[in-house]
């Protein structure tokens, strides 16, 4: 079980649907932070999809096969895993306490199935749900980043309905309509 004391770094979770900018919202809570003298590690997942664009292994996911995954779920080597878009994502368990044990604070990009399977390993964590300020917006958002076929986004926006029904089981809702105000709202979530 993971323990958040004085020694221990803070352990944080965010989650939203799919478009809603909670990676990149990830990203500019980290170096805003890093900017004012506080780490924040990103714990980089593994996964069994294949990599999108210019994501690297080891820096963006670490990418790995269906079989190594299961063994990796066989060994008890998640914090957290799921089974999400037809692909497993999941935290990995040693990275993570490891990290925390050395008294560094800890964001999770997970989906809703990780973030209750880590409230439940742990007491002491923070989460947080992104919310897109509108079922259009969202559609509008997958869209324009050119990612997926129809079928795919529409796939995308009904389990984005199952996402948004589970965001009051988080500590904190932060609706991301604007960048910067959702940017800052975050850093204030970070800074208490």
């Amino acid at each position: 079980m993971i323990e958040n004391t004085p020694k221990y770094g803070r352990l944080y979770v965010i989650s939203a649907p799919s478009g809603a900018g909670k990676t990149s919202l990830t990203h500019a809570i980290i170096e805003q932070l890093h900017a004012r003298g506080r780490a924040l590690h990103f714990s980089v997942s593994y996964t069994t999809r294949q990599p999108r664009g210019a994501e690297q292994n080891g820096v963006d996911y670490h990418f790995v096969s269906q079989d190594t995954f299961r063994a990796m779920i066989a060994a008890d080597e998640f914090l957290e895993h799921a089974w999400v878009f037809d692909r497993y994502y999941g935290t990995g368990r040693q990275a993570t306490e490891t990290q925390l044990a050395q008294g560094r604070d800890v964001v999770l990009d997970i989906d809703w199935q990780g973030a209750q399977q880590v409230r439940a390993a742990t007491e002491h964590v923070t989460s947080i749900f992104i919310m897109p300020p509108s079922r259009t917006e969202l559609e509008r958002r997958l869209r324009d980043r050119a990612m997926d076929d129809e079928a795919a986004i529409t796939r995308r926006l009904a389990e984005a309905e199952e996402e948004i029904a589970h965001a009051h089981d988080y500590d904190h809702i932060v609706v991301n309509d604007n960048f910067e105000d959702a940017t800052r709202e975050l850093l204030a979530i970070f800074e208490r």
